[in-house]
């Protein structure tokens, strides 16, 4: 589908990667190297669009956004390649991941540089506050990701799915709206509502995610499909599914960890994908989204507003 949410933000999203670029000048040829090849597979920039966006929607001094949009971004890159190095991930977008390149130490402590040079750039706004938001986030990240790593194998809850999704992304969209109003002129119920958008949006980007990871195509998604379900992971669509095929065994199976096989995941992947548990998710992630853009509706009109109202229907209407 189009994209028209990064429309008034273009050329400040190219700023956004000279920034990340610069973050590795002057250190080891390697970190240089590193860095310019993740930024050469990135996405779409969502994540910095939205505090672009945000701190536009509200009058944020467009210097200090600059830095926050690159904090938030790296972030978000230097947790991709930890990510992927746990997960033995070889491909992300279709390029190859560092750790299939690199030994996993090189790769831990190029994501370390990253992780440091993130906050580097969230220091750079000047804002006390902002510092302690990344750190949270940051925090709330790692948690989450241990948390996964230790217990979230074959839970079938939805109250440990929202709070994992949460840490994984929903905290990160979070970061940039909130941060974004915080560099604004406005009161501390604009920054709440900006908070609040973050988090709406951020949880249904997720659960799309997950939807994707059972109807996605592999060349396309760049991993398995029923990746997450294969490592034991229960997202949502698995959720709806076992909700209403409560006697499942192969459900069953995965759930209580008792030596599944290929052939009862592809099975119930498959009874996953054609049944209406992918409907009923994405039924949620408009729900998000819905409250979203209620949110929105609280603003000033101005473009951004419009362009942050496209980005938060797109998340829902996205294929990748």
């Amino acid at each position: 589908m189009t994209v028209t949410f990064l429309t008034p933000v273009q050329d400040r999203l190219q700023d956004v990667e000279k920034l990340m670029r610069s973050q590795a000048e002057g250190n080891h040829p390697d970190l240089v190297s590193a860095m310019h090849h993740l930024i050469q597979a990135g996405g779409k920039r969502v994540r910095p669009a939205v505090a672009l966006l945000t701190g536009g929607m509200l009058g944020a001094d467009p210097d200090r956004l600059l830095n926050l949009a690159g904090a938030v971004e790296l972030l978000h890159t230097a947790t991709l390649v930890h990510d992927d190095l746990i997960d033995g991930a070889l491909l992300r977008r279709g390029s190859a991941t560092l750790n299939a390149q690199w030994t996993p130490a090189a790769t831990v402590l190029t994501g370390d540089f990253i992780f440091a040079r993130a906050a580097k750039l969230a220091a750079d706004t000047g804002s006390v506050t902002v510092m302690q938001l990344f750190a949270e986030a940051l925090t709330t990240i790692v948690n989450g990701e241990i948390t996964q790593y230790f217990r979230s194998k074959g839970i079938a809850s939805r109250e440990d799915y929202y709070t994992r999704i949460y840490a994984k992304t929903a905290s990160m969209f979070e970061l940039a709206s909130e941060a974004a109003a915080v560099l604004s002129p406005v009161d501390d119920q604009t920054v709440e509502m900006a908070r609040r958008f973050g988090y709406e949006i951020g949880m249904a980007f997720q659960i799309v995610d997950d939807v994707l990871d059972f109807t996605g195509e592999q060349a396309r998604v760049g991993k398995p499909v029923g990746s997450d379900l294969r490592q034991g992971l229960i997202t949502l669509p698995a959720l709806y599914y076992f909700d209403a095929h409560p006697n499942d065994p192969d459900m069953h199976s995965v759930i209580e960890r008792n030596g599944h096989n290929r052939s009862q995941l592809d099975r119930l992947i498959e009874s996953i994908r054609t049944s209406g548990a992918i409907a009923l998710a994405l039924e949620e992630a408009d729900e998000y989204v819905q409250r979203g853009l209620n949110l929105l509706e609280e603003f000033p009109y101005s473009p951004e507003r419009d362009a942050l109202a496209d980005l938060a229907t797109y998340i829902t209407r996205r294929n990748t």
